[in-house]
């Protein structure tokens, strides 16, 4: 009964984000409140369970306030206009050169295994490039998505340590073999961002450039719709530059070219901070905000305008995030995600056990929009390993293949995590279209990876 009743939920969640038919507030906070009392529980229990949740993403929520207010602030004052002047004589206005060197910066910054870090760092500096040339902000958060997600892999990363403690193993065990794997990966992530970038330049060619900036669309998108797809669960943390922000001032009046150096300085020190995890991400970006509106906008009238300015962006964003955090809670407190991770493994029928390896990492992806990373590692992970046992599939070649999809390569499509609305919000595109638009070319980088694997040796065909 819980198991069935947590897989309608998320069903029910799905079909509503990717149909746009509801805000993501309403469908995290609504949907699984209603599936908790259908399940049998109390509205005490409930309660208790939607506070457990919150808790558990108050400091994201926290952070994502503050993070937008300070790369809002950083954007008035003109820090990314330099930077995109660069990239832009680099790139040549290509989009192609620019969704490789976007995807490319997502695999660096990723390199410290974070996925807030990486999407705060390469989304803010990328986002007014694409928005000057009107590229689709879908396309972003995919070459964003699609370098974060292969380097994922690595063995300091979430995914790579739940799969070792369950396998019980070392991370470095299951990664090394996986090296070429990931490196074909990594290539065929920037083919998709070239592709891609491809595709935009392919659309932009017929359209004037003076008229770029107003009619960036998503893939499927409507003309006109600039951000590709504003979200009511991710709407924008600043108005276009060229405007000013909030329409208040003229962008010229905003910008303060001579604290170039030092906002780059801050910004620098910020991104350093967060990197060493000198203090909690929430603090560091709630001192930097204080530090901007002192330093570049002194006085409490402005001061209070720039926050206005990127407030409504922040605040529905929090509240999206806050609603994510009542749904993860419900389904954990609930037990519904361990019945769930139960029922999906005993689905796999004996015969099939010699191909568990293969079959993990074939539905890896999309399995990563049912299972958040705790729930698939240590709930289905060590059920599909019980089997394999019995038919001496190793259960190292088991958590091997899943590190190639669920929550790597698919963690920037997946609701359950909290860093996946911190991509979609930062990127300022609707949830259901983002999923839509990387879904195909996660899987198909996945799948690749899983190919090169097979061909390696490091994951077995089927299992002897």
């Amino acid at each position: 009964m819980v198991s069935a009743v947590g897989f309608l939920t998320i069903g029910v969640i799905l079909a509503l984000l990717l149909t746009n038919r509801v805000t993501a507030v309403v469908a995290l906070a609504g949907v699984p409140v209603l599936g908790a009392l259908v399940a049998g529980f109390t509205p005490s229990e409930i309660g208790t369970y939607v506070g457990e949740g919150l808790g558990g993403v108050a400091g994201v929520a926290a952070m994502f306030v503050f993070a937008i207010v300070y790369f809002g602030v950083m954007r008035d004052a003109g820090l990314f206009d330099p930077i995109i002047t660069r990239i832009v004589a680099f790139a040549g206005n290509a989009p192609t050169t620019i969704c490789v060197a976007t995807t490319v910066l997502a695999v660096a910054a990723h390199l410290d295994g974070a996925g807030a870090t990486t999407f705060l760092i390469t989304i803010p500096a990328m986002l007014p490039l694409f928005d000057r040339l009107g590229m689709s902000r879908l396309v972003l958060a995919s070459c964003v998505g699609l370098g974060a997600g292969v380097m994922n892999v690595l063995p300091w990363g979430g995914p790579a340590a739940r799969a070792a403690t369950t396998a019980e193993t070392e991370a470095n065990d299951l990664w090394v073999p996986l090296i070429p794997a990931q490196a074909v990966g990594l290539l065929t992530a920037v083919l998709i961002a070239w592709l891609l970038g491809h595709r935009e330049q392919r659309r932009l060619a017929g359209v004037p450039r003076r008229d770029r900036a107003q009619t960036a669309v998503p893939a499927g998108g409507e003309k006109g719709d600039r951000s590709g797809g504003r979200p009511s669960s991710a709407p924008p943390s600043a108005a276009p530059p060229s405007s000013g922000a909030a329409g208040n001032e003229p962008a010229s009046r905003l910008e303060r070219p001579r604290l170039f150096w030092f906002n780059a300085a801050l910004t620098v020190a910020l991104i350093a901070c967060l990197v060493s995890e000198v203090a909690p991400p929430e603090t560091l970006f709630m001192a930097a905000v204080v530090v901007a509106l002192v330093v570049n906008y002194p006085g409490m009238k402005r001061q209070t305008e720039r926050i206005e300015a990127h407030a409504r962006g922040a605040m529905l964003m929090a509240t999206t995030l806050l609603a994510a955090g009542a749904f993860l809670g419900i389904l954990e407190g609930t037990g519904m995600i361990e019945a769930m991770a139960r029922d999906a493994a005993e689905l796999i029928p004996d015969g099939a056990a010699p191909a568990l390896p293969l079959i993990a990492g074939i539905l890896g992806v999309p399995l990563s929009l049912l299972f958040g990373p705790d729930a698939y590692y240590f709930g289905v992970l060590p059920v599909l390993i019980g089997v394999g046992e019995e038919f001496g599939v190793s259960g190292a070649d088991i958590a091997q293949a899943s590190l190639l999809g669920e929550e790597t390569m698919g963690f920037p499509i997946s609701p359950l995590t909290g860093s996946f609305f911190l991509l979609v919000g930062l990127a300022e595109v609707d949830i259901g279209r983002h999923i839509r638009h990387l879904i195909g070319w996660a899987w198909l980088a996945s799948v690749v990876m899983l190919a090169a694997a097979v061909a390696t040796g490091a994951i077995p065909l089927w299992a002897s």
